[in-house]
């Protein structure tokens, strides 16, 4: 059982990192105000989530213009959708083991 345990990704144990990578495996990308909306957060809480991602490396922040405004959107990348998988995984394990 600790094996399954540590194989549980950190990066993920925040609800908030939990819900941002949730919703961008169905979408290929998301901007900023979908996703928080989405998740029902804070601009600060977004962005501070979303930099711990960007500097794991599990996602990708694009920022464009569009007129005189910054849009900011997010996607996954393909070592986060594979760290995601795996931690789902890992998770599935666990409950199964605990029956």
């Amino acid at each position: 059982m600790k094996t399954i345990i540590h194989n549980l990704d950190k990066m993920f144990e925040s609800r908030v990192r939990l819900g941002i990578m949730a919703t961008l495996m169905v979408n290929d990308e998301l901007d900023f105000n979908a996703m928080k909306q989405t998740l029902d957060i804070t601009d600060g809480n977004l962005a501070s989530h979303a930099a711990a991602l960007e500097s794991e490396g599990y996602l990708k922040i694009s920022k464009t213009f569009v007129g005189k405004k910054t849009q900011t959107t997010y996607s996954a990348t393909t070592a986060g959708r594979r760290a995601f998988t795996q931690h789902l995984d890992a998770l599935e394990k666990l409950i199964k083991q605990s029956q």
